[in-house]
């Protein structure tokens, strides 16, 4: 029996129907229409609580500070003038970060927010680096004195701050006047420096270093793979655990970014060769200059918590002036990961190379530039998953 076109249109247009409330509900699903909403974001929004609660209150500036691959390897021990600081060694990325420079490093930002928020809130703070020689994971003890409370730009930039992984204005270059001040902002950590490459050889010289360094994590299956468990691909396991990398923070076209949270997700080897591409074409080709923090000794954790107190304070500092900036510690991985394997450090001898100052060691390299899309905040765990 023939069918009319009538029928024809009337079931073209159910399915439309269908098709349409099907991708809908799959938007939902995804959080298309929630982005940085839900109790994962929300110590974002909470993060300056006006009731009293002591030195608690410092752990919510804490825990929205930068991190490798968003683990948030941090806990803290609350006194009345004392608040403890120890790595979550259990959050470690695995073979993406084999001798815990990075998780260090994430320590080192925390505590740079919880001492800004001690300031703000009107105590004077006496640091103490791995105060227990038993406890490697006893990252810092902050004493805290009741005093003048000390406003901060640096402190009201903190729910600001966010890593951008977008394209930055290749038509902006960053002053050298900038560059100084963002280098000096370390005087009070003292053997901790940065190393600056703006011109275009130098640039192409990093960047290139990078891009390789990119390859190889993606051909070593279980640095990939170790890196992958770390991503979040949906809406509810981004609300459950709260942590991870998202494709929010990637900071894709809106479209773009819409489309991937719809669609199945890419496989790993997909997302693989997505990652190289972006790296290439957006991180190293718009980066207006590239950074090295460069520190004494790069293996000791002391110096990778300074080093990652002065990327946060940093970070925080350029927040203020509208620039944007990113870690690209691809080179510095696959050091590690030579090292662990006992192989030729093809990386390890250019990270050498770069640091350039006698007596002193490559630590994180990253870029910087004037940014062309907003970024967007990271899941984060709230305070109470955190204390102990």
């Amino acid at each position: 029996m023939g069918v009319n076109r009538r029928t024809v249109l009337k079931i073209a247009g159910a399915t439309a129907v269908v098709a349409g409330g099907a991708v809908a509900a799959r938007a939902w699903q995804q959080g298309v229409f929630s982005t940085g909403q839900g109790p994962a974001y929300d110590p974002w929004r909470t993060w300056r609580a006006d009731r009293p609660e002591g030195p608690t209150r410092m752990v919510r500036a804490a825990i929205l500070a930068a991190n490798p691959h968003n683990s948030q390897p941090w806990r803290f021990r609350v006194h009345d003038n004392i608040v403890d600081v120890f790595a979550d060694t259990g959050r470690n990325i695995g073979a993406i970060d084999p001798y815990r420079r990075e998780m260090y490093m994430g320590l080192g930002c925390a505590l740079e927010n919880l001492v800004l928020a001690a300031e703000q809130y009107g105590y004077a703070t006496d640091v103490t680096l791995l105060p227990d020689a038993a406890n490697a994971a006893h990252a810092a003890r902050v004493a805290l004195v009741p005093s003048t409370a000390h406003e901060s730009a640096l402190f009201d930039a903190i729910p600001a701050r966010h890593t951008d992984r977008g394209p930055y204005d290749i038509n902006r270059p960053v002053s050298g006047e900038t560059l100084t001040r963002l280098a000096g902002l370390g005087q009070d950590l003292p053997q901790v420096g940065v190393l600056w490459f703006t011109t275009e050889p130098d640039r192409r010289r990093v960047g290139e270093l990078i891009v390789a360094a990119t390859e190889a994590i993606v051909a070593d299956s279980q640095q990939s793979g170790d890196s992958a468990k770390w991503f979040r691909s949906s809406w509810r396991e981004i609300q459950q655990l709260r942590d991870g990398i998202t494709l929010d923070a990637q900071s894709l076209p809106p479209f773009v970014n819409v489309m991937a949270k719809i669609l199945p997700p890419l496989s790993q080897e997909q997302s693989d060769q997505a990652w190289l591409r972006t790296t290439r074409d957006r991180h190293v080709a718009t980066a207006a200059a590239f950074g090295l923090i460069v520190v004494p000794d790069a293996n000791d954790n002391a110096w990778r918590i300074r080093g990652g107190r002065l990327w946060q304070r940093m970070h925080l500092w350029a927040t203020t002036q509208g620039l944007s900036m990113q870690p690209l510690n691809q080179m510095s991985e696959r050091a590690d990961r030579e090292r662990m394997l006992g192989i030729e450090p093809r990386f390890g001898n250019a990270l050498k190379e770069l640091a350039s100052v006698p007596g002193m060691q490559a630590l994180m390299p990253f870029r910087l530039g004037y940014p062309t899309m907003q970024a967007q905040p990271s899941p984060r765990r709230d305070v109470a998953a955190v204390l102990m």
